[in-house]
């Protein structure tokens, strides 16, 4: 199995732009808690046991709200039930929950790859997106997290912010490569229905920024990283050489993974390696408490053609693209002439290249959604 992903379902309160699930009422923690260790150890002697556990990732949510111990207890039921063959095991911080003990704790019980939700240095954008933490207290988590003992971390970025400008954008990267972040996850705003922003939209009390404004930020994240020696290596994702993230290069992969705790997905591959299932817990504390976790959530049988069109679309969402071998040998999958055809026109004007491997250049990572929106419905 490539990895556990462990969905921490408490936050302090509500981001503007997140349709994450999360309740903001802390009180049943611990009984949370223990009813994902009884989830964990359900999995003992099953199928999913039959593959070492490479990566961790505990995602919510705000992970950082869980205590040290609680975090070394999921930890050790972990690895009582599976076989673990651990490489990274990463956990969603919030700047306001970080202190030297609280990061010693978390290494001491066995995170060794913090995430830290920044977002942003501007206490404006801080609090438009209604975040819980300050610009202070952003900066006093990297300073904390440069003399830790954490050698691997990555932080988010959120570009493409209403009234952001490029310089604003420029003096949160120009802040953030002060600490030397060996990983940054760059994310360009999106608007989704189900929240606070959402509804300012769609009220019309805010207007997101146009396609050209979104696209010149983009534009200056790359360079801005890539001059620091931080390559993109997948759409959203940056890295220094050799500090790409494991776990979710496997999702992009293809890879088999569980999901435990409320609204976490899972999605393995049958034995005959021609269908898979993907299939999720309900996202509803109180049903998760009562075991609700024992009866699979939006269950669904996915076959060769539906697993081909997911891989492409991952796969070309990464800087290395994916292998005509793959596409064939593993999903038996072939480029259609129209396919084909429209790949030869994206590769003239620059943003695709074809050969043993297909992968987008950095001008079509930039509108990777489009071109594979494009590429897919031209079969």
């Amino acid at each position: 199995m490539s990895g556990l992903y462990i969905h921490i379902p408490f936050c302090k309160q509500a981001c503007s732009y997140c349709d994450f699930y999360f309740v903001t009422r802390h009180q049943q923690k611990q009984n949370f808690v223990d009813e994902l260790l009884r989830e964990i150890r359900s999995k003992k002697d099953s199928r999913f046991t039959h593959e070492a556990v490479r990566t961790i990732y505990f995602g919510g949510g705000t992970p950082s709200l869980l205590s040290p111990q609680q975090v070394e207890d999921i930890l050790q039921a972990i690895d009582e039930t599976f076989e673990v063959a651990l490489e990274e095991i990463t956990l969603e911080m919030n700047p306001d929950d970080v202190s030297r003990e609280y990061l010693a704790g978390l290494k001491s019980a066995g995170i060794n790859r913090a995430s830290m939700g920044v977002q942003s240095f501007d206490a404006d954008l801080l609090d438009f997106m209604h975040r819980a933490h300050t610009s202070d207290e952003a900066l006093r988590c990297l300073e904390i997290l440069a003399v830790s003992d954490f050698e691997v971390f990555t932080t988010d970025l959120i570009y493409g912010n209403p009234k952001q400008s490029l310089d604003m954008l420029e003096r949160d990267i120009d802040t953030l490569l002060q600490f030397n972040p060996p990983h940054i996850s760059a994310y360009s705003l999106t608007v989704e229905p189900r929240t606070r922003l959402g509804k300012q939209v769609e009220l019309g009390r805010i207007a997101p920024p146009e396609d050209d404004v979104v696209a010149d930020h983009f534009d200056l994240v790359v360079e801005k990283l890539a001059e620091a020696g931080i390559q993109q290596y997948e759409v959203s994702n940056y890295a220094k050489p050799g500090s790409e993230a494991v776990h979710n290069s496997s999702y992009w992969s293809h890879e088999n993974y569980l999901g435990l705790g409320p609204a976490a997905h899972s999605f393995w591959w049958d034995e005959d390696l021609e269908t898979a299932h993907r299939w999720s817990n309900k996202p509803d504390l109180n049903h998760y408490l009562e075991s609700g976790w024992t009866s699979p959530h939006d269950k669904e049988k996915l076959r060769l053609p539906t697993l081909a069109e997911e891989r492409l679309m991952l796969g070309l969402r990464t800087a290395k693209g994916i292998t005509l071998e793959e596409l064939k040998q593993r999903y038996e999958f072939t480029f259609s002439p129209k396919q084909k055809a429209y790949l030869q026109q994206m590769e003239k004007q620059g943003k695709v290249e074809t050969g043993e491997r297909v992968r987008l250049t950095k001008q079509g990572l930039k509108i990777a959604d489009a071109i594979l929106l494009d590429l897919v419905t031209a079969a």
